[in-house]
C-alpha cells in the first residue's frame, strides 16, 4: 500500500509550493499590480485574482452554480483520480501515476484557494505570448495551473507514444 501512495508525495509538494508562492504574492504584492518584469518583459510577477476558472470562464455565474462547478465537481474529479492512482483500476505506468498525482496536486492547490480565499484563486505568473493566438500576454496563472497543464500534456503524450510493459512491471 505504501508504494501506491508515494505519487501523492508529488501532489503534496505541488500543493506546498503553490500555496507558499501564493502566500508570498499576497503578502508582498498589492493586488492588481506588477512587482517584477524579467527577461525583457517576457515574465512578469503580478498579483491578480481569478473568480472563475481558466481564461476567466464562468465569471458571471451565480454563486450556488460556482460552488458546484468550481468546488464540488473538481473535488469529485480529484477524489476519482486519487482513487484510480491507489486502486490501479487501469494499468497506469509509474510515470502516468505521477502525472495523475501532479494533476491532483494542482487541482488541490486551486481548490484550497477557492475554499479559503472566497472563491478567488491567486494568479501571479504572466508571460509574453508575442501575439501567438492573438494574445499579447498569456492569461495569468499560478503553480497549480502550470502543474495541471504540464502533467496532463505529459500524461497524454505518455499514453499515446509509449508502450506499456507487462503487468508485473506496471505494479513495481
Amino acid at each position: 500500500m505504501r508504494k501506491k501512495l508515494t505519487p501523492f508525495i508529488f501532489s503534496a509538494l505541488i500543493v506546498i509550493l503553490d500555496q507558499v508562492t501564493k502566500a508570498l504574492v499576497v503578502a508582498y504584492i498589492p493586488e492588481n499590480t506588477v512587482k517584477f518584469s524579467l527577461f525583457n518583459d517576457f515574465l512578469r510577477i503580478v498579483h491578480v485574482r481569478n473568480t472563475a476558472i481558466a481564461f476567466s470562464l464562468g465569471e458571471g455565474l451565480e454563486m450556488p452554480l460556482k460552488i458546484v462547478l468550481f468546488i464540488v465537481v473538481p473535488l469529485i474529479l480529484v477524489a476519482a483520480i486519487s482513487y484510480y492512482i491507489v486502486k490501479d483500476e487501469r494499468e497506469f505506468s509509474r510515470f502516468e501515476k505521477y502525472m495523475l498525482a501532479g494533476f491532483v496536486g494542482g487541482g488541490c492547490g486551486n481548490l484550497i484557494d477557492r475554499v479559503f480565499r472566497h472563491m478567488s484563486v491567486v494568479d501571479f505568473i504572466s508571460t509574453n505570448n508575442y501575439g501567438l493566438f492573438g494574445m499579447e500576454r498569456f492569461p495569468t496563472y499560478n503553480i497549480a495551473d502550470a502543474s495541471v497543464v504540464i502533467c496532463v500534456i505529459l500524461l497524454v503524450l505518455s499514453m499515446l507514444f509509449f508502450k506499456k510493459g507487462n503487468k508485473n512491471e506496471q505494479k513495481s
